[in-house]
């Protein structure tokens, strides 16, 4: 057996012995939310467990970016926790008029990688030889077809934090070719603008602290800004 062969087999063994652990987790997550089931569960709705969400993405966050290397033991505990939302989500919906379920759920994200990976899953002609910067380059152009309807900055979750929200706006003003507003010199000669990811983290720390020195709340402030932002160039 020659290694592309074992690696298939390999592939469809972990695939099938996921599909069946799936299908029990499917099986569980209907049994709690199911009459007479945990009626915590029963009265959930898609609102009640956005901070769920919020707060289970962070926690990978943190297993991730734990001091002393990424602690692999809790990530796999947390990714199980993100996992359990999306299950809840698709439960919910899928007891909702013009609703979905899980199965659709993944479905749509199995065709989404293969739409997006033609190098891959389809014709192998061309993309195939690609660097991850012209990869990146092809899924944006792929996202402008997809979405041809939508503005430049179309489509940046709102409730993002405010510096997630204005990196993000950023990253798409940039490939739009937006004109960003000018990046200072200098805020005063104690302050200097600089680029080293600990300078930076200072600068925003003691911007953070001005804020509160006059009143504002530095979080609203750029969530704001950014916002007018994307509202003037959508």
């Amino acid at each position: 057996m020659n290694e592309d062969k074992a690696s298939e087999k390999d592939v469809a063994e972990v695939a099938a012995r996921a599909g069946r652990a799936f299908e029990r987790l499917v099986h569980t997550m209907a049994t709690l939310r199911a009459p007479g089931g945990c009626p915590w569960d029963t009265e959930q709705t898609h609102q009640s467990l956005i901070r769920f969400l919020i707060e289970e993405s962070y926690e990978v966050v943190e297993a991730v970016e734990a001091p002393e290397g990424t602690n692999l033991q809790l990530l796999r505990e947390e990714l199980g926790d993100v996992l359990l939302q999306v299950l809840f989500h698709a439960d919910i919906a899928a007891a909702e008029p013009g609703g979905f379920t899980i199965e659709q759920v993944i479905e749509g994200l199995d065709t989404k990688l293969h739409d997006r990976h033609p190098n891959v899953f389809g014709d192998s002609s061309g993309e195939s030889r690609m660097t991850a910067a012209e990869q990146q380059v092809f899924w944006d152009e792929l996202k402008k077809k997809e979405k041809s309807d939508r503005g430049p900055l179309d489509g940046i979750p709102p409730h993002l934090p405010a510096l997630a929200l204005a990196a993000k706006a950023i990253a798409k003003a940039r490939k739009a070719d937006i004109v960003l507003p000018p990046e200072p010199t200098s805020l005063d000669d104690d302050l200097p603008f600089t680029y080293s990811e600990e300078d930076f983290g200072e600068l925003l720390f003691s911007l953070v602290c001005r804020a509160r020195q006059n009143g504002l709340d530095a979080e609203r402030a750029l969530r704001t800004y950014t916002r007018k932002f994307i509202e003037y160039n959508s």
